[in-house]
């Protein structure tokens, strides 16, 4: 399988960061400096001298680029065949699609040659491949991802992608990439939106009627097992209308959002009669059918379909679907492209007209091996909620952070019950988790402080209990001002959690520690505190 463009023996040096450690690969129509760019159209390439936005965010935070991965050519498709460079394979067999258009960067991860990687998703292609290859597929709300880099297909639509074997790790690079960027005119602040509950929820379902398995018994049968993982889950299910949301999708392929692909990059096709992938070049052209008047037509329709689904969104919290209703050989693709396209888009076409935030991931396997996988779809801004219904998934503790925050990890005098909590409640902080350190940090109870404060230092070659620390969600509208009331030695880094997650975190200068008591072994500073109280 033709899974790499570009395959890098070495990058430079890692940076130190949350990513540290880390691999990842870039979908190719997305920058990486000195490295064409193709779009799997090697007549399109150029050589870009700047790194597209998420990548130097990536290497910044210290994760090490593995190369360019292929694509549906111009990120236009769902299936993987549609690239000169070959057809990309599900990692499950080879006689099965993998889904596209970010085929490369799925298979990348399925095959764990890298930790991560970055596709773009317009109308499923970071969600469909995560599918069928068995991996996690977040779609963050559009904007919250720089697009700055990145060659278009719908401008207005397009959002960048993330796939990981696992939600802690998509989420560690959703939080080191994710930021508003003056380069992106479509890039937006996060709003703070109040999740749901971490225990109950409400997850919208079809009515049975207007589920599509396209003849697979079997995925429909591992839909009906994912629903009831869900109830078990704590989520309360919740039959909606359908309709709508599938009206929506109709819109993007049979509407002038085509065009919109015509538009970002018509003049190559005029300029290079004879370049471009047949079914590709099919598609694109077809956009220039459309007017004015069809656009802003479809735009009233948009607007009427986003008023009705808003309904629904008064009865759930989420919305779950299959991310597929059925997955193909590459012989039935190639024999029917658009129409078995066309299938693949049913539940995923909808996602980014109507600004909702999702992410895809594994719900088991059909009889014959092959996956199949579900999605958790929810209003703009609720990625953190999302990415904690898939850590649950996982059977993994839900930490959510709300859309606007920031997580951050205290250990000593700002702890529930502390005497500097006040600092954290009085910005509208509000506790996630109680959780440790990773083991390689240690605890020092500082001299000459008021309140007494203790220091948290990293030490690689150390390995101990790990550090009680409790995790707070910090409104980014504040942070700034908290952070400035930090007094030396103490500061605001990057910590590790015993999960593996990176997150802000009180650490310490390390001279500061020179006569200071190593209180590492009590595992926290609430455990030394009351150590050293007078007994009665």
């Amino acid at each position: 399988m033709s899974v790499w463009i570009t395959k890098l023996n070495s990058r430079k040096e890692a940076a130190s960061g949350p990513l540290k450690g880390m691999t990842f690969a870039a979908k190719d129509n997305i920058d990486v400096a000195g490295i064409p760019t193709t779009a799997a159209c090697p007549e399109f390439a150029y050589t870009p001298a700047k790194s597209a936005t998420v990548v130097a965010k990536a290497e910044a935070a210290g994760a090490v680029l593995a190369g360019k991965t292929n694509l549906d050519q111009f990120a236009t498709g769902l299936s993987g065949t549609r690239s000169p460079y070959g057809i990309v394979s599900s990692v499950f067999d080879e006689r099965y699609i993998s889904g596209g258009s970010s085929s490369g960067s799925a298979v990348a991860v399925a095959k764990g040659e890298v930790d991560f990687a970055f596709g773009t998703d317009t109308a499923g292609s970071g969600r469909v491949p995560a599918a069928f290859n068995g991996i996690i597929g977040l779609k963050p709300t559009r904007g919250l991802l720089s697009m700055s880099g990145v060659v278009p297909a719908c401008r207005s639509l397009d959002c960048v992608s993330i796939f990981a074997r696992d939600t802690a790790t998509a989420a560690a690079a959703f939080a080191a990439t994710r930021g508003l960027d003056p380069e992106d005119e479509y890039s937006r602040h996060a709003v703070v939106a109040a999740p749901w509950s971490q225990g109950a929820f409400r997850f919208g379902v079809p009515r049975a009627n207007q589920l599509e398995f396209f003849g697979d018994n079997h995925a429909a049968s591992l839909f009906q097992q994912a629903v009831a993982k869900c109830e078990a889950m704590g989520g309360v299910r919740v039959e909606i209308d359908y309709q709508p949301f599938k009206d929506a999708a109709n819109l993007l392929y049979s509407g002038p959002w085509v065009a919109e692909r015509l538009a970002a990059i018509g003049t190559f096709f005029q300029q290079h009669p004879h370049a471009g992938h047949p079914v590709v070049r099919r598609i694109i052209e077809g956009g220039a059918r459309y007017t004015a008047v069809d656009a802003y037509k479809s735009q009233y329709a948009l607007e009427k379909l986003r008023v009705i689904t808003a309904r629904a969104w008064d009865q759930i919290d989420v919305l779950f679907l299959p991310t597929t209703g059925a997955i193909y050989t590459i012989e039935q693709m190639l024999a029917d492209p658009v129409k078995l396209n066309t299938d693949l888009g049913y539940y995923t076409n909808f996602v980014n007209l109507l600004d909702l935030s999702a992410i895809a991931v594994p719900a088991g396997l059909r009889p014959n091996g092959l996956p199949f996988g579900v999605t958790f779809m929810a209003r703009a801004f609720q990625d953190e909620g999302l990415l904690d219904l898939s850590r649950r998934w996982e059977g993994k503790p839900a930490t959510a952070c709300p859309a606007g925050c920031i997580q951050l990890a205290v250990v000593g005098a700002h702890l529930t019950g502390q005497p500097l909590n006040w600092q954290l409640t009085n910005r509208g902080a509000r506790l996630l988790r109680t959780t440790r350190t990773a083991a390689c940090y240690r605890l020092y109870a500082l001299r000459n402080t008021t309140p007494p404060k203790p220091g948290l230092v990293r030490d690689s070659s150390f390995a101990g209990p790990g550090i009680e620390i409790e995790v707070w969600a910090m409104p980014e509208a504040r942070f700034g001002e908290f952070v400035t009331e930090v007094p030396p030695p103490l500061a605001i880094g990057n910590l590790e959690t015993n999960e593996g997650e990176w997150i802000k975190g009180f650490v310490c200068e390390p001279h500061s520690i020179e006569g200071s008591q190593d209180i590492t072994s009590f595992g926290g500073w609430r455990n030394w505190r009351r150590s050293s109280e007078p007994r009665p």
